[in-house]
Formats: structure tokens, C-alpha cells, sequence
């Protein structure tokens, strides 16, 4: 199976410029904790989630006029969508995440892959990568 077979393509970006408000804002209306970063030109500069908001923007008593552009993560984890889904739902174990940009072969974001996309379409692979995901990177002392 494919990844662009059970992805998600319910797909709105947030620019850099915007508000943490206003992706709040998209988020809630979305039901999604994801949303990519685009720039100007409309290329895909980053994301921003429901916990960069929650440990960057809250914990710090930062107002939510905060700009999207100060913090997001930068560097967001990608795969094709005519990647075998296994195959990506190792690389998410390996690498604990929970939810991957999806491009085209021009490079541009189609869709978003989740965990809740591979449980819903492929449980051996949900069960790779959420085993991956939850395992800790250290002992809990």
C-alpha cells in the first residue's frame, strides 16, 4: 500500500507572518494538532503543532500575537506519496514522530500522513510505528 492511498489531503498551510492566534484558530476548525508553514512563495518552511504552541508560546507566558515564524520547527520530516507505507511507518518509529509532510515528486505538499492515517488503513504498520514512537529515549528515573 501507498501512502498516498490513506493520507490525509484536508490541507491548509499558516504563513510565516501569521499569528499563533490565528493558527489556533485553524487548528480548532481543522480538529488537527498540524500545520505546515509555508512562505511567500508558498513553499513549505516548517510546521507548527499543538505542542510547539503549547511549550513554546504558553509555557512561557507568551501572548498568542505571537508570529507563527518564532515558533515553529524548522525542520519537518518528509516522504512521497508513492512511498510504501511500511517503509514510512519504520522511518517514523525510528525517528518518533507522529505525523509526516507528504510530497509529490515535484516537491510540492499534497497531504499529511498520522499515525491515526496507518491505524486506519494498515495495523501492522500502525503497530511499527506507534511501538517506535512510544518507546522512551531514556529510562524514566
Amino acid at each position: 500500500m501507498l501512502v498516498g492511498e490513506v493520507m490525509s489531503r484536508n490541507l491548509r498551510m499558516v504563513r510565516t507572518d501569521q499569528s499563533v492566534r490565528d493558527a489556533t484558530a485553524m487548528m480548532a476548525e481543522l480538529n488537527a494538532g498540524f500545520l505546515p508553514v509555508r512562505d511567500d512563495s508558498n513553499n513549505v518552511v516548517g510546521a507548527v503543532t499543538d505542542r510547539d504552541i503549547a511549550l513554546r508560546v504558553v509555557s512561557v507566558s507568551k501572548d498568542s500575537s505571537t508570529l507563527v515564524r518564532d515558533v515553529m520547527t524548522r525542520d519537518v520530516k518528509c516522504c512521497y506519496e508513492d512511498s510504501d507505507l511500511f517503509d514510512v511507518a519504520q522511518e517514523m518509529a525510528i525517528h518518533k514522530l507522529r505525523r509526516l509532510a507528504v510530497l509529490n515528486r515535484d516537491k510540492r505538499m499534497v497531504g499529511v500522513i498520522t499515525l491515526g492515517d496507518l491505524a486506519r488503513h494498515e495495523i501492522g504498520a500502525a503497530a511499527l510505528a506507534v511501538a517506535g514512537v512510544s518507546v522512551p529515549d531514556a529510562p524514566n528515573c
